[in-house]
């Protein structure tokens, strides 16, 4: 196969292995089609308040202060005297948007919603508020816009403040909630004068929702520890007094308004979420009001933690709930139907009503989640053939009946507890049900694209040892067996093709199920080949083949654990230390030797610090930018003198010393909260955009153009970072680069030519040097090294946990205004920085060592 052919295929290749992950694992569960499912009965209230105080973590609302006095003290009365509690249990991603359509309409959003940023609607779906008579919100313009674009008709109204007030860098973010407090008050008062509105309020089913980004930025900016988040929490618990009170007296105290309390998610104690730390995913809850429980005391209760005792409720009943829970219990509340979408369950234990009125809501709720499983069962069931189809046994069809049939007769005896307990078991299975034939296909796709990957793996080794070693010689093609061979798969390919067709599958089950025909095709043609290495391998001694194989395989297995625990990647690096030592380099180059050990140690220090969860430590930052000076400065002296190309370097190192500039101005004007510097900001811009331009303009020599790509990185890298991380380009260029002179004298072993010389190698007139030699086992070696310090790129820092776990602060120097996609592209730029490092010197090796950098291609394709 030709390189160009070879080369596009393996991209479509991977690009369909990467495709298949989230469209076999994060696939959307919603269904559409259910009839709509509402409890009979009268509800306890007319019209329900949503408080979500965004970013609030439960035990930041529950714990007292220092001096015993509660930290809200409002809400603290509320769950103490008039309603009842508990903690919400968020999952990941622990994010606004996700958090929302959990609280709102009661499923847990498929991940492709972050590809929009958190914003837009990636698919449509029922909520609380779509079913309402009328729901007016205020707040963010980046959550209130998606409920009000994705209900149907034209009650569903929305008051925002302008995008740019979400600076983490301003003043004082808790004005973002008093901006709302201050539109709920005004639009109450103007609703006196306004016939339309104040009828429109007085109707039954009405929706209030106030959300309170306030807390959220404010931990973002300063750590849910500080003065600034705690503060934000006073001001929220006076406001939702106050609104509280407000509403109450404008319907005359009526008992018919529900308030519900809680948050979208919480925050760790360095300001970010994202992922499933407790601190994230407990959330608090309090419920009062119209057809809620008082306080229930208890004499003990058991959670498994010991929050009870560290806030003082001990004697006072916890009752935990689901995130998604709470929007069956909205519902049940003001009487609307169940989110046709929502997988949450009525959490009874808040409800202060009548038995009755509990089984008829906890029956509605199980026909509501009944519904789906049923739709989604029968789209499943028109898509596969009969006699391959196999149903979800548990609740076949006749068991659905016998469910609605005992659950309606248990009422109609006004045996509610029992009907009760019948709804939660038909719910259970009804779950469980929704997420067999949500996961129907996977394993069939699963093991698809596991026979591409083994097929395509397989066939990469083949093209490598047939094209690039002497281990194989040339087979003359059969051109009848080529011909029965490629009639035979491609008849394989018409029989998968006619079974996916019959069962009217999406596109792209046809691409995942067919590429293992091409692919394997493309292997069982190289038969001849793998006799001949199958000979070739037997000849070999087998100790020496054992060796190599065990090698192999913990280089691999060191791979693969790193991708589960970072500290893998630091045993990786000590064991690589001893590389000079094992293979008798220490012999040649003794200096080259020891600074290679010593950067592995080094280097291998960075996995084992903190991903994320530190605090920012700006001196470092500034010491990395002050030793790439001093290292620049003692380069740049040895190798020029009155070199016109030493203007390029003084350039960059001009943009180094305003990047540690920037960085040290930047956070020392945010932390007296005067904002993000306007200069501060096009100078972080300038550096970012004008940065590659110097690179390009740099001597094409070999390691003066490798010096500039590290200052031009090292530049836009130091504003990016906020810590330790500061170091690492430094360390790993380093280590890039004795790796380099390393691989140079590897090749005295073989009895190669050193030039061209390194220090005079131009790569303006570099020529393909396929010629020169064929692939040995050290190569293999390289690639690993490769792939080994790509992966030390993406983990040895843990920057890919910014992005997961969306900590702004190393963003700060260019925007403090929340933009999810300007941000993301940022962090995701820092994570970038290192691989481009890693793969210049990669690209230098492939100078170093005189083979082609197609041959080192294919061999790290392999791996």
């Amino acid at each position: 196969m030709d390189i160009p052919i070879f080369i596009f295929a393996a991209l479509l290749v991977h690009c369909v292995f990467l495709v298949s992950i989230f469209d076999i694992y994060f696939s959307s569960p919603l269904v559409h089609g259910m009839t709509p499912q509402q409890t009979p009965l009268p509800p306890p209230a007319k019209r329900l308040v949503l408080f979500v105080a965004d970013g609030l973590r439960a035990d930041s609302l529950y714990e007292l202060n220092s001096n015993g006095t509660p930290q809200a003290p409002y809400l603290r009365g509320i769950l103490e005297n008039n309603g009842s509690w508990g903690i919400s249990h968020t999952r990941v991603p622990t994010e606004s948007r996700p958090g929302h359509v959990a609280l709102i309409a009661g499923f847990y959003e498929d991940v492709s919603a972050v590809a929009k940023g958190w914003k837009e609607n990636p698919v449509e779906f029922d909520s609380v508020f779509n079913e309402s008579k009328y729901t007016w919100s205020w707040g963010s313009p980046d959550i209130l816009p998606m409920f009000a674009k994705g209900a149907t008709g034209d009650h569903v109204y929305t008051f925002c403040y302008a995008a740019e007030s979400e600076d983490f860098g301003a003043q004082d973010a808790a004005k973002l909630d008093i901006w709302v407090f201050d539109h709920v008050k005004s639009f109450f008062n103007s609703s006196r004068s306004n016939q339309t509105l104040f009828s429109a309020l007085n109707e039954e089913k009405v929706v209030l929702f106030l959300h309170l980004l306030g807390i959220d930025t404010n931990g973002h900016a300063h750590r849910p520890n500080s003065r600034e988040y705690k503060e934000n929490i006073k001001k929220v618990d006076e406001g939702v007094k106050e609104i509280a009170s407000i509403i109450d007296h404008f319907y005359g105290n009526d008992g018919k308004t529900a308030f519900i309390l809680t948050s979208d998610h919480g925050m760790t104690d360095w300001g970010s979420h994202g992922a499933g730390h407790p601190s994230e995913t407990l959330t608090p809850l309090i419920v009062w009001g119209a057809g809620i429980n008082y306080p229930q005391k208890v004499t003990s209760q058991f959670f498994g933690d010991n929050f009870l005792k560290e806030w003082k409720l001990e004697n006072l009943k916890r009752l935990d709930v689901n995130q998604a829970d709470i929007a069956p219990l909205m519902a049940s509340l003001i009487g609307v139907p169940f989110p046709l979408n929502s997988v949450g369950t009525l959490p009874l234990e808040y409800l202060n009503n009548s038995a009755h009125f509990k089984a008829e809501s906890m029956f509605t709720n199980a026909v509501q989640i009944l519904e789906q499983f049923k739709v989604k069962m029968s789209q499943k069931k028109e898509n596969t053939l009969s006699f391959l189809f196999t149903p979800f046994k548990p609740l076949s069809e006749s068991e659905q009946i016998n469910f609605l049939k005992k659950i309606r007769l248990y009422i109609q005896q006004q045996k509610y507890n029992e009907a009760v307990s019948l709804c939660k078991t038909l719910i259970n299975l009804a779950l469980e049900g929704l997420s067999y034939y949500h996961t129907y296909d996977r394993l069939f796709l699963g093991l698809s694209i596991a026979m591409s990957f083994v097929g395509w793996t397989t066939y990469v080794i083949l093209v490598i040892i047939k094209t690039h070693t002497n281990l194989t010689k040339t087979v003359p093609t059969n051109n009848k067996k080529s011909t029965v061979l490629f009639y035979g798969f491609a008849f394989a390919g018409m029989i998968i093709a006619f079974f996916l067709l019959i069962q009217t599958c999406p596109w792209t089950y046809y691409v995942y199920c067919l590429l293992p025909v091409p692919v394997w095709y493309a292997v069982v043609r190289e038969i001849p080949v793998i006799q001949d290495l199958a000979t070739n391998v037997l000849s070999l001694r087998i100790g020496q083949s054992i060796g190599f194989l065990l090698v192999c395989i913990l280089g691999i297995e060191i791979l693969v654990f790193s991708f589960f625990y970072r500290s893998a990647l630091t045993v990786g690096l000590l064991v690589f230390a001893g590389w000079p030592v094992i293979t008798q380099l220490w012999v040649q180059a003794k200096t080259r030797a020891l600074i290679w050990t010593l950067l592995c140690v080094l280097l291998a220090i960075f996995p084992l610090m903190p991903v994320v969860g530190r605090e920012p430590n700006i001196p470092l930052v500034i010491a990395a930018g002050l030793l790439t000076l001093l290292i620049s400065c003692f380069s740049l002296a040895n190798k020029y003198r009155n070199n016109e190309d030493l203007k390029v370097y003084i350039y960059q190192m001009l943009s180094i010393a305003l990047s540690t500039y920037v960085v040290s101005s930047t956070h020392d004007s945010l932390k007296k909260k005067l904002g993000l510097p306007v200069l501060n900001q096009i100078i972080s811009w300038m550096i970012l955009v004008s940065s590659p331009v110097l690179l390009l303009l740099s001597p094409t020599f070999l390691f003066q153009r490798l010096f500039s790509i590290l200052l031009s990185l090292m530049s836009t890298y130091l504003l990016l970072s906020t810590g330790y991380e500061a170091l690492f380009p430094l360390v790993l260029f380093g280590l890039m680069f004795v790796w380099i002179n390393m691989e140079q004298e590897a090749l005295q072993r073989y009895g190669l030519s050193l030039k061209p010389k390194l220090a005079v190698f131009d790569f303006a007139y570099a020529v393909d040097i396929t010629q020169f030699r064929e692939l040995h086992l050290d190569d293999v070696r390289r690639s690993f090294f490769f792939v080994f310090f790509i992966v030390t790129a993406f983990f040895g820092t843990g920057n890919i946990a910014s992005i997961n776990s969306f900590d702004p602060a190393s963003v700060y120097c260019f925007l403090t205004v929340f933009s999810p996609f300007m941000m993301g592209g940022l962090l995701v730029l820092k994570v970038v920085i290192p691989f481009v490092l890693v793969s210049c010197a990669f690209e230098a090796v492939q100078v170093t060592t005189q083979l082609s950098s197609k041959r080192y291609t294919f061999s790290s394709l392999f791996l």
